[in-house]
């Protein structure tokens, strides 16, 4: 818990706005993968499969309603557990484009400086 306080400390708030942002982007399109797909793909099956052998709809309906809140509850915390990991690795992609920006600043400075002492 510590460190994770220092890590959010290092950065300002619009760059850990951004990584916030672009980590919950990237977690609720993970959220819905292969997985979860084949599971509901699965409970559809299983439906109509009971449909087909004549059980009565009192047991069907509540199969197929747990079998969509267990998909939606299992979807739900893929996003969240890869919303922790996306959050850190955006961080860090801010911080090193950060990085790279000042690099690319002063390269852009001393590149201008060496014009001026060339043409001035």
């Amino acid at each position: 818990m510590m460190d994770e306080a220092k890590v959010t400390t290092q950065f300002s708030p619009e760059m850990e706005r951004i990584a916030e942002q672009r980590a919950r982007e990237r977690a609720k399109a993970a959220r819905w993968d292969i997985d979860v797909a084949a599971f509901f793909f699965s409970i559809l099956i299983l439906v109509i499969i009971l449909m087909f052998q004549g059980t009565g709809i009192e047991f069907v309906g509540p199969v197929a309603i747990c079998g969509l809140v267990m998909g939606w509850l299992v979807g739900w915390s893929k996003g969240k557990q890869k919303y922790k990991r996306f959050y850190d690795e955006e961080l860090s992609k801010l911080e090193q484009e950060s990085e790279e920006g000042t690099v690319w600043e002063r390269l852009k400075k001393q590149i201008k400086e060496e014009l001026e002492e060339e043409l001035g």
